[in-house]
């Protein structure tokens, strides 16, 4: 490798450090992207949801394989779609924030996506009775204007590990994505799926295939609350 493709890299790596946490989210956290541990434990994460089609899909795999995600819903589609949010909750999953229609901190200024995250809160509380503690702004964009909000509203940001963003919305093909995942785990990772409107397919079948995998490895499958809290020391 030159040593223009290694200054690249550490540049890449210097942006992105992930953030060491001792304890479960809490008010005001920095902006987790994952968590240091020597225990085999990820997150599995999904946005954009429900999906009517394929959300049941997934769910129906993590029961298979016992494991625990956490869904980064829209709040126009829980109302679109209460009992597949109401199922997500029964089951032992996380529901999370990812604002009530997917509109980008670069596109609106932060006094609206604040509005759109607290309408959000609003809707799945009354229709799951969980009220979320997390949150992941659109596309990863914040500034400190939004993580001032954040804090105020006690609700910790959290992203995903750099090198696990499957970019299954852009339908890569299975293949891919299982090549993302599997190629690059390591313990306290936070990956990046999509369950969004249309067609998710490709990222039910690259699971049928992660999910055994990484069982069969050793890894336990967290919320993302759970595996923060699972690494304090």
């Amino acid at each position: 490798m030159n040593m223009k493709k290694i200054a690249a890299l550490l540049l890449i790596v210097s942006l992105m450090i992930p953030v060491t946490t001792s304890a479960a989210p809490t008010p005001g956290s920095e902006v987790v992207w994952n968590v240091q541990t020597d225990q085999k434990l990820i997150a599995l994460t999904f946005d954009d949801g429900p999906n009517p089609v394929y959300t049941p899909q997934i769910l129906d795999l993590l029961k298979q394989y016992q494991a625990k995600a956490t869904f980064f819903v829209l709040g126009k589609r829980v109302k679109m779609y209460p009992a597949i949010a109401i199922r997500e909750v029964n089951e032992g999953h996380e529901i999370a924030n990812h604002t009530f229609d997917h509109h980008f901190l670069k596109n609106y200024p932060p006094e609206r996506i604040v509005e759109e995250i607290r309408q959000t809160q609003e809707v799945i509380f009354d229709i799951t009775e969980q009220m979320p503690s997390v949150f992941r702004p659109p596309g990863g964009f914040y500034n400190d204007a939004l993580l001032q909000s954040m804090k105020e509203d006690k609700l910790t940001v959290v992203m995903w590990s750099w090198y696990q963003d499957t970019k299954d919305w852009k339908k890569p093909g299975a293949d891919k994505i299982v090549q993302t995942v599997l190629g690059n785990v390591h313990n306290g990772d936070i990956i990046l799926f999509h369950d969004l409107e249309g067609d998710c397919s490709q990222t039910v079948e690259a699971l049928k295939r992660i999910l055994p995998e990484l069982q069969q490895r050793g890894y336990q499958f967290l919320t993302v609350s759970d595996l923060i809290a699972k690494t304090r020391k």
